[in-house]
């Protein structure tokens, strides 16, 4: 019998540099980003063209990640922001190279 390991990711989307951030949380990264950038669900970022995945974190646990993105929401926005650019001080896309053509 193996163990499976399941993974979560809580991330924060920019529509651009310093401009409207997106906090959520999925088992997907990847599929949800691309959700995101085809805007097949109408609401908040697609509304704001929310789509550049700035930042992310990784966990095993759905409850840690669940914690973890309701503190982040939490957060002013300066914190956010330092947040995203200890790492990408650019506000680099991460998630442009998993994108696939979207009709």
């Amino acid at each position: 019998m193996y163990k499976t390991t399941h993974q979560y990711f809580v991330y924060i989307l920019a529509s651009k540099k310093n401009g409207v951030l997106y906090i959520g949380v999925t088992n997907d990264l990847k599929r949800r980003l691309m959700e995101h950038k085809s805007k097949i669900v109408r609401g908040f970022t697609s509304r704001y063209n929310v789509d550049k995945l700035v930042y992310f974190e990784q966990f095993t646990n759905i409850n840690e990640a669940i914690k973890r993105e309701k503190r982040l929401k939490k957060w002013n926005r300066q914190w956010k922001i330092e947040l995203i650019e200890k790492d990408n001080p650019d506000w680099r896309d991460l998630g442009e190279s998993w994108r696939e053509k979207i009709g």
